[in-house]
């Protein structure tokens, strides 16, 4: 038998088994042994002194009363004796288990595994470990015993079998060495199978954890140099368009701006403006915390595009956001001709835009998902840019990438990832950072509230929007709702509900909006429109708002049932206001009912720095939603955590960036990592 054989041929697997493994994902006997345990139980004895109230443990001791079962109810029982370990004697008791009875010798050393009652100095029992020989220091012999993730239909001792079977036929010999052994030198790493045999039956903790942190390295290393691969191939396997442009006309652009660049706007245009102009593919990030300015460098990037006679496209998740570019870029460049693409667009508008894009006529388009529809073609498309990245899939952005040829690509996001872990997770892209908010910018004041006070929130709003009214600068406030309609099985504050009370409330005192996606995208247009030109003093919204809606005069957010969204979300939203020079607030109402909703709650009041809110949230929710990794095309890793393992991530790249730079001597290496396909 061989490693690549199927699991079929092991003994004991038969048809039905074989599905089970298959789902999850073992298929070969290479797969079952990299198939490792995510827990152990560890039957290893402990005192009773040192142990906690309701910790689970093994206690071993000397059975010193006889076996009893009482019988209660319906096929309920109890069995209960008493063990001695040194000098205490602990009550042990068992649960609907009499046929524990026959293993319960007086006299006899037993391991009892349980939970531990310190008040009662009695252990709920589990599972009897053995009996064991008196004559053998038994607390001395670690007993850990795996526990894997399974299927229906799949027991624990079954997979263990099997797995032990692969280990008593010598085949894990077979598996080769994949990591060089400098590497296994410099870090003190075991060898892979040693690593492999003890993270299914470590001797003890401490060989589990060297074999943990070699897996961990092992899983990390082949990620980065996988996207080490893909770098290289993307900056030698397909030349760059080099977009040749006139620097001094994007200078006099710069120059016309009603305001100046930051430092850090300025310093990602170059990085951009430098990546467009070299032979190199440009596959760049671009990420900024909320109002930083991201969207007036990729404009000014698109502008140089254009003038080297390429065409630039941007793709944006929502046509409200879609419209809102679409007008600021018409602002920015009356000389080009700007298209913007949604859907519902009449027949002969989409046709006319269309038949532009085509002929090159067009030089700029705005557009949603409906950039990537069939019939969508371009003259001469040399910049793809696609904001809020993680808003759509590998395939959407590929398919607007080939709607060209090889053009430079930019992909944008407001969700904040700390720099060193950008760099490193996106370890195939290039990162820049805006790290600097615009001048004149007012830090936003963040309160949390009880529902119970939302009536002093509405008293507020209404003295602010007064005394505004009286030295003509009324406020604007957002109140935003999780929801459309009300739901039956969620007690929200929804948003038509919620027009209706502040409606009540406010009467004619405040003109007040509704804004969801249901509504039809003339009347969202016009909603918003209003609300820009300060026709309405309160938007009732969805978060349908949430990504790059501009209105500077809006000064207050009040997000209902804040606990329902995440960090990042609720710092978007929050990024709505504070758009202006003028004092913002943003109210989080909410009751929320467990830990991490009221640690989200005080966080949010306790910093408004994105970079910082990143951090919580990756701690908080883990690596998988930050980045996406169904829609970013990472991996899921079996031991490694991009967050918790983030020391280790970042060797593994430094000593992947080593191996390319000297490539030649590490041919065979570089081979084992395919980069067809790739991550994106």
């Amino acid at each position: 038998m061989k490693l690549t054989d199927s699991v079929q041929f092991l003994k004991g697997v038969g048809p039905k088994s074989v599905e089970n493994f298959h789902k999850l994902g073992i298929f070969t006997v290479q797969d079952l042994l990299l198939y490792f345990p995510f827990r152990y139980e560890d039957f290893a004895g402990r005192s009773v002194l040192e142990l906690l109230d309701g910790e689970k443990a093994t206690i071993i001791g000397k059975v010193v009363t006889p076996a009893n079962v009482q019988y209660y109810g319906f096929k309920r029982n109890r069995l209960s004796f008493k063990i001695k370990q040194d000098e205490a004697v602990v009550a042990v008791s068992f649960f609907n288990q009499p046929y524990l009875a026959d293993k319960v010798e007086v006299g006899q050393e037993i391991a009892v595994y349980g939970k531990w009652e310190r008040a009662k100095q009695q252990l709920l029992g589990v599972k009897v470990v053995g009996q064991l020989d008196p004559a053998v220091d038994a607390t001395s012999s670690a007993r850990l015993e795996p526990v894997y993730h399974l299927t229906a239909g799949m027991k624990q001792s079954t997979l263990v079998k099997v797995i032990q079977q692969v280990f008593d036929s010598g085949l894990l010999a077979e598996l080769s060495e994949n990591l060089p052994e400098f590497l296994l030198t410099k870090y003190r790493l075991m060898g892979r199978q040693e690593a492999v045999r003890a993270m299914h039956f470590p001797e003890d903790m401490a060989a589990h954890k060297q074999a943990l942190r070699r897996v961990k390295f092992e899983e990390l290393f082949m990620f980065q140099l996988k996207l080490q691969a893909l770098k290289h191939k993307e900056k030698s396997g397909r030349a760059g368009l080099q977009v040749e442009f006139d620097e001094r006309e994007v200078e006099d652009k710069i120059f016309e701006l009603p305001f100046e660049l930051t430092g850090a706007q300025k310093r990602a245009l170059d990085e951009i403006l430098v990546d467009m102009k070299s032979s190199y593919h440009m596959n760049r990030l671009l990420q900024g915390d909320v109002g930083s300015g991201k969207t007036v460098v990729a404009s000014l990037a698109m502008y140089a595009a254009c003038l080297a006679n390429f065409q630039a496209a941007i793709m944006v998740p929502t046509e409200i956001l879609a419209r809102q570019h679409y007008a600021n870029l018409r602002q920015l460049f009356p000389e080009l001709k700007i298209s913007l693409l949604v859907s519902g667009l009449k027949a002969a508008q989409r046709r006319d835009i269309l038949a532009d894009l085509a002929s090159g006529h067009t030089h700029m388009v705005v557009g949603t998902h409906a950039l990537i529809q069939d019939g969508v073609d371009f003259y001469n498309l040399g910049l793809v840019i696609t904001d809020e990245q993680h808003r759509f899939g590998v395939n959407q952005r590929k398919i607007l990438r080939e709607k060209g040829q090889n053009p430079d690509v930019l992909m944008m996001t407001a969700t904040p990832i700390p720099r060193t872990l950008a760099i490193t997770a996106f370890g195939d892209m290039d990162v820049s950072i805006i790290d600097e908010l615009p001048k004149g910018r007012q830090p936003i004041t963040t309160r949390w509230v009880k529902h119970e006070q939302f009536s002093e929130v509405l008293a507020w709003i209404k003295k602010e929007l007064s005394q505004g009214a009286q030295d003509d600068s009324t406020p604007q406030v957002y109140f935003v709702s999780p929801l459309i309609e009300e739901s039956e099985a969620l007690d929200l504050k929804n948003a038509e509900a919620l027009y209706s009370e502040l409606t009540d409330y406010f009467g004619l005192f405040a003109q007040i909006g509704l804004l969801h996606g249901k509504m039809k995208n003339d009347e969202k247009d016009q909603i918003m429109q209003d609300f820009k030109a300060k026709k309405l003093d309160i938007l009732v919204s969805t978060t349908v708002i949430e990504v790059g809606v501009d209105v500077p005069n809006a000064t207050i957010m009040v997000i209902m049932d804040a606990d329902r969204f995440g960090l990042s979300q609720l710092h978007q939203l929050r990024g709505r206001v504070g758009r202006g020079s003028k004092k913002s607030y943003t109210i989080l109402v909410a009751n929320p009912k467990s830990d991490s909703g009221k640690q989200r709650m005080k966080i949010m009041c306790e910093t408004q720095n994105g970079f910082v809110l990143a951090e919580e949230d990756l701690k908080m929710r883990g690596s998988g939603e930050i980045f996406g990794v169904r829609q970013s095309g990472l991996p899921e890793f079996i031991a490694a955590d991009l967050v918790n393992d983030y020391n280790i991530l970042e060797v593994a790249r430094q000593e992947a960036v080593e191996i390319f730079k000297h490539a030649d001597d590490f041919k065979a290496l570089i081979a084992q990592v395919s980069v067809d396909g790739g991550f994106d």
